[in-house]
């Protein structure tokens, strides 16, 4: 197979770095959480330094319909059983390779779950279907293109190096992020046949209890790993973090990077948002009012002085909402609202409809995600409540930042890593960006909102606070450049 890589850097491109990104997600056109966000931003930062990125992403429904004008570029006769073609397309600055194989991704639903909120059976299939293309086009399939480096994004796409690692070409450098441990693409040993690798690959790579692990497959098989804060890199070297996969995690420390993420800074910008009811900076704080009264009504809350609490979040037992539902009744017996925006289990959302019955234009809930209400939320609250018992990065953290809504999070993780506590020292430094405090604890919760009600009571304190975070670098700038000196790094050794 001609390198074509090779070929451009003899024709005078070498200043240019090819890469491919595998992934299920990629913002704008399709999003379960924080993972798109990162595979949409991360290609537009490092394309001003000289990498270009191909980003393959599975042709889902809503996916399709958004692209305009999409080239084919190349066919899969059999990609594990199935046909599937290549195309090619650009959107909102984006050169996307989408995978267009209809029998496994052209149905209702989300990318992972059905209509009815339940795990598509085939998941195996779907997921290992995209590695298994991805390894195909760093190995050449894409007539004219090759990567130099592969990157490759969460379980879904983490069969990518495994099926690099095991084939007869010769192998590009290939990074793995870990965006969230917990999910690990875990199936029983009764698939391995059906993935097309050879025998050894199961206790080499795969064998995670008797089963297999998509991720553990690609902690063992790509040459670099990383994670999406520098806290949450030591964190799952526990076992309390590392949901099973220390060990493996801990033989490839020295392979190990922790790179928090960075936000959009052209998206979230509260200068500019079209989702809002006015633009303001951090000079002009005062017109934030506007957003607040809008949140007010979208909501349906009283109209007092007391501060507006808001969450964005995946309602689930790791980001702490069952805390959330015992501290509602102390938020607002503290004098402060809450406005929540989520779906996940059912039993923490009946929780927090509760709350909201019981306190009528205090507490309100929309179930659902809604992306520009999620802009309002962050340009018309006061806080941000992130009670998270653990949290790789985190992004909302920092969009809430970037909106002067002052978050208050738990002590991990990322979190830990971008918010600075307002304790006595930093407020007195001006340093102070948010409020920390232990996170797994209700008790600490509740502490957390009774300081934060205390501090809005201080106007010159809390104005302090929202400038401070306002001035904060969140955009992907220096972590765009710790992500080219480890992809250069990694090329440099594949040479």
């Amino acid at each position: 197979m001609p390198d074509h890589a090779a070929d451009d850097r003899q024709a005078g491109h070498d200043s240019l770095m090819q890469v491919l990104s595998v992934t299920s997600e990629l913002y704008p056109l399709i999003k379960t959480g924080g993972l798109a966000d990162v595979a949409g931003a991360l290609p537009l930062a490092l394309r001003g330094h000289g990498i270009e990125t191909k980003t393959l992403v599975p042709g889902y429904p809503a996916l399709m319909k958004a692209i305009r004008n999409p080239v084919k570029r190349a066919e899969f006769a059999d990609l594990l059983g199935e046909q599937a073609v290549l195309l090619e397309a650009n959107h909102d600055g984006l050169d996307i390779l989408i995978l267009d194989a209809p029998t496994l991704f052209d149905r209702p639903g989300g990318p992972y779950v059905d209509p009815n909120s339940r795990d598509y059976p085939d998941n195996w299939k779907r997921f290992a279907v995209l590695s298994k293309a991805g390894a195909e086009i760093s190995a050449g399939a894409l007539p004219g293109w090759q990567p130099d480096l592969v990157h490759a994004h969460d379980w879904q796409a983490a069969l990518t190096p495994v099926f690099m690692r095991y084939s007869e070409m010769p192998e590009r450098p290939s990074l793995l992020t870990i965006h969230n441990i917990a999910f690990q693409g875990q199936f029983g040993a009764e698939i391995f046949p059906y993935l097309g690798l050879p025998v050894h690959a199961f206790a080499e790579a795969l064998e995670y209890y008797g089963g297999i692990s998509y991720l553990k497959g690609g902690l063992v098989t790509s040459h670099a790993i990383s994670t999406v804060s520098p806290s949450y890199a030591e964190e799952i070297l526990t076992p309390t973090f590392g949901m099973g996969l220390e060990g493996v995690i801990a033989s490839r420390a020295d392979d190990l990077y922790g790179i928090v993420n960075g936000i959009d800074a052209t998206v979230w910008n509260p200068s500019t948002d079209p989702h809002l009811a006015a633009h303001y900076t951090a000079a002009s704080l005062k017109k934030r009012q506007a957003n607040r009264s809008a949140l007010e009504a979208r909501f349906a809350l009283d109209s007092d002085g007391g501060p507006i609490f808001c969450v964005i979040s995946r309602l689930t037992w790791q980001k702490g909402m069952d805390l959330l539902a015992e501290v509602a009744d102390t938020l607002v017996a503290a004098g402060g609202k809450l406005v929540i925006l989520g779906s996940g289990d059912h039993g923490l959302e009946s929780g927090l409809l509760s709350a909201a019955a019981r306190h009528k234009g205090r507490v309100a809930m929309v179930v659902g995600y809604n992306e520009p209400l999620s802009h309002l939320m962050q340009a018309g609250s006061d806080a941000i409540l992130i009670p998270s018992r653990f949290e790789p990065c985190g992004l909302t953290q920092l969009y809430a930042l970037r909106y002067g809504c002052v978050p208050v999070v738990a002590r991990t993780g990322g979190l830990a890593d971008t918010i600075i506590d307002a304790n006595e020292a930093a407020l007195a430094a001006k340093a102070a960006t948010g409020i920390q405090f232990e996170s797994g604890s209700a008790e600490a919760l509740r502490s957390a909102i009774r300081r934060t009600v205390r501090l809005y009571g201080a106007a010159k304190v809390w104005s302090q606070l929202q400038k401070q975070g306002m001035k904060c670098d969140v955009s992907w700038g220096r972590s765009a450049e710790r992500y080219i000196d480890l992809y250069q790094r990694l090329v440099s050794k594949g040479q």
